[in-house]
């Protein structure tokens, strides 16, 4: 039995929502993984009684319902995406995410509740 290799294909941004959700989970799910947080993500995540690892969760199985949002860097965008984690209390929890495929690197931007304003 011979296994096909298929190459990783870079799609450029913006990416829609379903698209996003995708890469995102790629990304997150990759071992060579680069995940950084601004201190703000930190802060954040501290304050909801998270950890890190909540975040890791909510990337790896979470959505993206909204389309992207620009940056300063004009090749990347920010995503949000969704989900309920070990730790929410049954409350989902939105990352604010600038992904780059092309690196294998997530960069948290902050975290917040869903249902918060």
């Amino acid at each position: 039995m011979t296994h096909k290799i298929v190459p990783l294909v870079v799609r450029p941004q913006p990416w829609k929502p379903a698209d996003a959700t995708d890469e995102i989970r790629r990304i997150a799910k990759s071992p060579t993984l680069k995940l950084t947080y601004r201190e703000h993500a930190i802060d954040q995540i501290k304050e909801r009684d998270l950890i890190v690892g909540d975040v890791l969760h909510a990337l790896k199985n979470g959505f993206v319902y909204s389309d992207a949002q620009t940056t300063t860097k004009n090749s990347l965008f920010k995503y949000l995406m969704e989900s309920k984690t070990p730790n929410s209390g049954n409350r989902a929890i939105r990352v604010v995410v600038i992904p780059d495929l092309s690196r294998c690197w997530l960069k948290v931007l902050t975290v917040m509740w869903v249902d918060e304003k």
